[in-house]
């Protein structure tokens, strides 16, 4: 089969990789570049695990092909943190214990960055509809919307 040449940017680094037309990006993450923080749960977009950032836009990436990557920009839970310095909602769901077996804390992770990109002061309400793409079959949800809530509050008294 022949392998299409991708040219993108993956967490800020210009990235080029090789992959097969079917190929989704999540695979691509996960067995070509090594990305394994990000997880597959159900493969068909329902569970949310697999979130990642694309040209700012939350999206599955095991609905979307690595070859759609090209020339875009990529943001996966590897490039949440500043080096050793945990995103404060990362921090947050560790101090909240919003996080259990990890498979998919990554996702919820980034589905709330996003969410607070685009509205740094959501209501309740607001957080569970933004997760809702999102399940959690450890934790619950009570402990994520607190940390979610408490990190917008924390970003907010900050800025």
């Amino acid at each position: 089969m022949t392998q299409i040449h991708v040219t993108t940017r993956i967490n800020g680094d210009a990235t080029e990789f090789l992959c097969e037309a079917e190929e989704t990006l999540l695979d691509v993450l996960r067995d070509r570049l090594g990305l394994t923080g990000t997880k597959e749960g159900c493969g068909t977009g329902d569970c949310g695990a697999c979130s990642v950032l694309v040209d700012g836009r939350l999206v599955c990436s095991c609905l979307m092909l690595g070859a759609e990557a090209e020339g875009r920009e990529v943001s996966t839970i590897e490039g949440m943190a500043n080096g050793d310095r945990l995103h404060p909602l990362q921090q947050k769901f560790i101090e909240k214990a919003a996080l259990q077996c990890g498979i998919c804390t990554p996702g919820i992770l980034m589905a709330a960055k996003s969410l607070l990109e685009h509205n740094p002061d959501p209501s309740e309400e607001e957080v569970r509809y933004w997760l809702a793409g999102n399940l959690c079959r450890c934790t619950g949800y009570d402990k994520i919307i607190r940390a979610v809530m408490e990190t917008a509050a924390d970003l907010r008294r900050a800025s």
